[in-house]
């Protein structure tokens, strides 16, 4: 058996990443726009907040990632989604900006320094660390999500599975509605 080349890690962690953003905004889009703003305890006062703050941070990485200068303008609104749809939406098409960028990986893509323009300065950071800090966020972020919303009229979804060959079936649905196949991800391994 050969080991996991690690482009399609990363390539596998995105889809992993876009997959559970799915499920938990899935979720959310049943709750109504009071439980949506509700105020809860978390690092973020809301499930409003904190997941458009997942939204603002995604786009300040994937914007340097792909080479843009946004920078601190990210942040110049806070919650630029009223609503889970709006949100859901904007997830979305972040999400596939992502899955280009590791798509995009060959070669030492991996290494490749991306400038990340902060307020003060430009940070020089290797994409492969930059990955590793952006899904560590989303995860974190995505968990207080989840402790939320279990205080709602709406269950939490389970976000902590990878992609276990044996649970293909039970993911297989999703995957349709995201327009991915298990063969896609993991370039038939």
């Amino acid at each position: 058996m050969n080991a996991l080349d690690p482009a399609l890690a990363f390539r596998a962690m995105a889809h992993n990443n876009a997959w559970a953003n799915h499920r938990l905004l899935s979720a959310c889009a049943r709750l109504t726009q009071v439980e949506f703003e509700a105020t809860r305890t978390s690092f973020f006062p809301s499930l409003r907040a904190t997941l458009n703050h997942i939204l603002i941070v995604d786009l300040f990485y994937i914007d340097a990632m792909q080479g843009g200068r946004l920078g601190p303008r990210a942040w110049e609104d806070r919650e630029p989604c009223a609503t889970v749809a709006e949100l859901h939406r904007r997830q979305a098409a972040l999400d596939r900006r992502l899955l280009a960028v590791t798509h995009a990986l060959g070669g030492d893509g991996l290494g490749r320094i991306v400038e990340v323009h902060r307020a003060d300065r430009i940070q020089r950071e290797r994409m492969d660390r930059l990955l590793l800090h952006l899904f560590q966020h989303q995860i974190h972020h995505r968990g207080q999500a989840h402790a939320m919303l279990a205080g709602t009229s709406v269950p939490p979804p389970q976000l902590d599975e990878f992609f276990s060959v044996g649970e293909a079936g039970r993911r297989a649905a999703e995957f349709a509605e995201l327009g991915w196949t298990e063969a896609a991800i993991w370039g038939g391994l």
